[in-house]
């Protein structure tokens, strides 16, 4: 008990954990105590009483994909039936529905398709960008690599080329686990996790912003869901590029590992406040509603979480593995007010937008 008070004590002074203190606060802590530590550290970064959201949406561009992670449910090979890559006038029509709802992003991501060159992807963005006045906040550090070992380019010049095209910002897909025992298991035709980290160090270098996640509750231990942590801290202390951290649990229906238990609700908050503790030096963390539905969400404002993501007019991975839960932006509204804060309208870099 010592201990733990001593660790609670450092947090609440403003002192950084390292990795064997947040290991005993995440195996020990007291559910609710833990909470009520990460909800201080929230409002010490974010003193207002305001929960931010984006109006987005997800567009899979194609759902080919030579990857085969076994815990997809989304993807198909590229003879397989049920493949798809939309035209650039289908993604368009899609972009204009977006801004017609308030949209300011679109969230583009996907698969590692064999035959679509960089060179398509460049076409696309600036088709979006002769078209559209919409962020992309797209692709993800796997399919950067991808590109780079089939083009045999190095990564700098794969971001700086899709930069160029247009990109604005790069989502955190892919992480899964940022521990190589486990992408092994799961991803094994996906980038290291060394790669992963370089490709977001390279775009912060480059002066995009980008997000990072962590998909969690599959074949790792909770020592290897800290290791992820400490890694994203370490990249940020260096960098300062990722705008915020969104933490959710992994979906075993319809996937090669439906053996996986789901994660209770429990487990979801205490990961999501020891996020919170690690992550020193990341502002936001995002609470998901996607996976753990609405309720849970408004409760994981309590526990770290300052930022309700995305309304995600469409989503369709997650929606594979047979979760979907669908949230205007009014509902969103409701959530947030009836937890107690007020809900704020922002862009991928937290900009806030003007209240509606």
């Amino acid at each position: 008990m010592e201990r733990l008070k001593n660790i609670s004590d450092k947090i609440v002074n403003g002192e950084r954990i390292d990795f064997d203190e947040a290991m005993t606060l995440y195996a020990e802590a007291d559910f609710h105590e833990l909470g009520q530590l990460a909800h201080l550290v929230r409002l010490a970064k974010h003193p207002e009483p305001m929960v931010t959201y984006v109006v987005d949406r997800n567009i899979n561009y194609s759902n080919i994909c030579v990857c085969c992670c076994k815990f997809c449910a989304f993807y198909k090979e590229p003879d397989e039936d049920g493949g798809y890559v939309l035209s650039f006038e289908e993604i368009g029509e899609k972009i204009r529905e977006t801004l017609e709802l308030g949209g300011t992003q679109i969230l583009m991501q996907g698969g590692h398709h064999p035959d679509l060159p960089l060179t398509w992807y460049e076409d696309m963005l600036r088709h979006i960008k002769a078209n559209y006045n919409v962020h992309i906040h797209a692709f993800s550090p796997p399919e950067v690599v991808f590109w780079s070992e089939k083009e045999h380019l190095p990564i700098s010049e794969v971001i700086r080329r899709l930069h160029e095209a247009g990109l604005d910002s790069i989502p955190g897909g892919g992480a899964e686990i940022l521990v190589d025992a486990v992408r092994s298991e799961v991803a094994p035709n996906k980038c290291p996790a060394g790669q992963w980290l370089d490709v977001m160090e390279e775009a912060h270098n480059q002066g995009l912003r980008t997000t990072a996640t962590m998909m969690f509750g599959h074949l790792e231990t909770p020592e290897q869901r800290l290791e992820h942590l400490f890694a994203v801290r370490e990249t940020q202390d260096r960098t300062g590029g990722f705008t915020a951290f969104i933490p959710w649990t992994f979906q075993p229906d319809h996937t090669e590992l439906p053996h996986c238990r789901k994660l209770t609700s429990v487990e979801y908050l205490r990961t999501l406040a020891i996020s919170r503790l690690v992550l020193d030096n990341v502002d936001n963390i995002q609470v998901s509603w996607v996976t753990m539905g609405p309720k849970i969400a408004q409760l994981a404002l309590y526990f770290g979480g300052n930022d309700f993501g995305s309304t995600m007019i469409e989503e369709n991975v997650v929606k594979a593995a047979g979760v979907a839960f669908r949230l205007s932006r009014e509902e969103i509204h409701r959530l947030v007010e009836a937890a107690g804060f007020t809900p704020r309208q922002r862009t991928m870099d937290y900009t806030l937008l003007e209240a509606k």
